[in-house]
């Protein structure tokens, strides 16, 4: 419990280190064009909040650790605990200015990119949140300088160690460790290895890490997504014997898997 505590400290002081740094303009394009504002009376996770008119906000373009009912891992406690801190620490009891995507999720809620009022301006609660460690961008899409303002935090982030990355939580699986990867399964990751194959069945375009697709790590792709990554200068049988990175809901098929949608997802690193 100490260094769940501890952690969440920490997070909140990040957060606000992480708010002060952050450009305050909303020159940078994300959101909708249907703005739309409120007062946050409780933050759900690291992710989501309720505003006082009972409108629960999913925030656009992040992943954040979540709780779980009965997760007795204290590193998955303490990280779902030190993201909401985060959050919290940016928004609550706040007005808070969104820009919607224009559609409700699957649970009804808002899916917006999120404003707040600081003493240098105007700044975008993703950025700050990504700034200081405590999420992670999710593969969604998104206007060009939107992409790049919140992946320069991202990576600012990753570099420096802050957050849930100077605690390790936030660490590269290595797509050569399987048993390490399924160990993630239902939550998103990120998974570093060197492609073996590139193959296709059934409709779906298999990129293999290992000899043994039952064993090892695998993305899959369906085939008729597949000229999306051609059109963003990804041609995927092209990447076998690359190193590459990628990021997704690990799931289990047969071993452990990531199903790719967007070309954001994969990012060569050699």
């Amino acid at each position: 419990m100490l260094r769940v505590t501890t952690l969440a400290l920490a997070t909140t002081v990040a957060a606000f280190d992480a708010l002060a740094q952050t450009p305050a303009s909303r020159a940078v394009d994300c959101g909708g064009n249907s703005p739309t504002s409120g007062e946050v009376v409780r933050v759900i996770d690291g992710r989501s909040f309720l505003l006082a008119d009972g409108r629960e906000v999913r925030l656009a373009a992040i992943e954040a650790p979540l709780p779980v009912a009965g997760d007795e891992d204290e590193a998955r406690v303490a990280a779902a605990l030190a993201a909401r801190t985060a959050l919290e620490a940016l928004v609550f009891h706040r007005e808070v200015s969104l820009r919607p995507l224009g559609v409700l999720d699957r649970y009804g809620r808002l899916i917006a990119y999120a404003f707040i009022q600081t003493p240098s301006g105007e700044t975008l609660v993703q950025r700050a949140l990504l700034a200081g460690g405590q999420t992670l961008m999710s593969p969604t899409p998104l206007a060009a300088s939107c992409r790049t303002s919140l992946q320069n935090a991202e990576r600012e982030a990753r570099t420096g160690k802050l957050g849930l990355w100077a605690d390790s939580y936030y660490a590269v699986k290595r797509a050569d460790s399987p048993a390490d990867v399924l160990a993630e399964q239902g939550r998103f990751a990120l998974v570093e290895g060197r492609v073996a194959s590139v193959r296709e069945n059934g409709g779906v375009v298999y990129m293999n890490f290992g000899g043994r697709q039952s064993e090892q790590f695998t993305v899959t792709l369906a085939k008729r997504n597949e000229g999306i990554f051609k059109s963003a200068g990804l041609t995927l049988k092209a990447l076998t014997g690359r190193v590459v990175e990628v990021r997704g809901w690990v799931e289990e098929r047969s071993g452990p898997a990531i199903e790719v949608i967007r070309p954001e997802q994969i990012e060569i690193v050699n």
